[in-house]
């Protein structure tokens, strides 16, 4: 089941197992209540707030295994946001770096133009691919720099080893080694493709570290 909601910028999502607020002795409400205390305080990081809320557990050990995941929503202004539809054919990753370049550059983040490039690149190429259609892509910059690349192939990209001969096989890779991180999330219309990296100077160049 899902569903959708609006929620006010500045929101807090909180999203934890029973172990967090059941206890031997004692009722769920006042775990509950015990929790909403804790998550109430303004003005603390998500990573405090998540040390507070365990901490605030009976020290005794939990009946279950505890899980919290914290969620704090935020706005983009529009300038923080670009996002452009490409034709789904053999042109769409040519126009995605050039666009991916020129967007770099107006953000002031030359720095990260290379390996936003080759991610980019890679991304629609892999869409390209493997679906029908038009391509979306998307850059958003805010904590990180994210790169998501839209498509209506709902079959999940799967990273691997490409023999010494091959040619392909190795975009997936690739995206993993230039970013912090990346992922995959399914959407009514297909999938969307994301990976994130660390907002740097612009002297700095491709990390190559994971």
């Amino acid at each position: 089941m899902s569903v959708e909601m609006e929620l006010p910028e500045g929101s807090l999502l909180a999203l934890y197992t029973d172990g967090l607020i059941e206890a031997r002795d004692q009722d769920i409400e006042e775990g509950i209540r015990r929790l909403g205390t804790v998550l109430a305080r303004p003005g603390h990081s998500l990573e405090v707030l998540c040390r507070l809320a365990t901490e605030s557990r009976p020290r005794r050990a939990p009946r279950d295994d505890v899980t919290l995941l914290l969620v704090r929503t935020r706005s983009l202004k529009p300038t923080q946001v670009a996002q452009w539809t490409l034709p789904g054919d053999q042109t769409a990753a040519r126009e995605a770096r050039n666009l991916t370049i020129r967007q770099m550059t107006e953000w002031g983040l030359d720095g990260m133009r290379h390996p936003t490039e080759l991610i980019v690149g890679e991304l629609v190429t892999d869409a390209v691919r493997h679906s029908t259609g038009p391509i979306g892509l998307r850059l958003v910059q805010h904590e990180v720099l994210t790169c998501e690349v839209f498509d209506n192939d709902a079959f999940p990209p799967h990273p691997r080893r490409a023999r010494t001969a091959e040619e392909d096989g190795r975009g997936l890779l690739m995206v993993a080694r230039l970013s912090r991180r990346w992922g995959r999330r399914l959407i009514p219309e297909g999938k969307i493709v994301w990976a994130e990296q660390d907002l740097r100077p612009l002297t700095g160049g491709p990390r190559t570290d994971m």
